[in-house]
C-alpha cells in the first residue's frame, strides 16, 4: 500500500529551475505489531520552477501520456535494493511502489517547493537480507524527471 501525503507551500519571490529537483529528508521505519519493521514515511524536500508536479485522477491527467498503459501514469518512481554479500542488488519487489503525486498547484506557472510523505514496504519477507535503501525521483507533468536521490543504508528488523 503507497500512501502519498502532501504539505507545500508557494514563495513567489523564489525562483527555481522548471526541472525538479528533490532532496532526501528522513525514512522512518513504522513496525507491525510483531515488532517487525513493516513500513517506512518517506519524506523529501521538492521545488519546482513552474509547478507542474502532481497528476489528478480524472481528464487530461488519464491521457497519454499519462495513462494506465503508460510508465508515465506514476509520477514518482522507487526502487528497491537490499544490500546481499556486501553490495547493494536492485530487488523488484512483488508489487510495485510507484506512485501518483497529486496535483500540487492548480495555478502553474509558480514556483512551489515543500515536503512529500509517501508510505513504504521496507521489509522484503521474501529476503533473509536485512540491509536496505532506496532510489528514487519523480518526474513533472512536461516529463521532466527530477535528481535521483539515494537513501542511506537502512537496517530493518525482520
Amino acid at each position: 500500500m503507497l500512501v502519498a501525503l502532501l504539505f507545500w507551500s508557494c514563495i513567489p519571490e523564489e525562483k527555481y529551475s522548471v526541472i525538479p529537483r528533490i532532496e532526501f529528508v528522513s525514512l522512518e521505519k513504522i513496525p507491525n505489531t510483531s515488532g517487525s519493521d513493516d513500513k517506512g514515511m518517506l519524506i523529501f524536500y521538492f521545488e519546482d520552477g513552474d509547478g507542474d508536479i502532481g497528476l489528478n485522477s480524472e481528464g487530461d491527467d488519464l491521457r497519454p501520456p499519462f495513462d494506465t498503459s503508460s510508465i508515465y501514469y506514476y509520477n514518482f518512481f522507487i526502487h528497491y535494493y537490499e544490500k546481499q554479500n556486501g553490495t547493494f542488488v536492485r530487488v523488484d519487489l512483488p508489487a510495485e511502489q510507484h506512485a501518483r503525486i497529486p496535483r500540487l498547484s492548480n495555478r502553474p506557472p509558480e514556483s512551489i517547493n515543500g515536503h512529500i510523505e509517501i508510505e513504504l514496504f521496507i521489509n522484503n519477507i521474501t529476503s533473509i537480507y536485512d540491509t536496505i535503501r532506496f532510489e528514487f525521483y519523480i518526474v513533472d507533468r512536461a516529463l521532466n524527471h527530477s535528481n535521483i536521490i539515494t537513501t542511506p543504508e537502512i537496517k530493518i528488523i525482520k
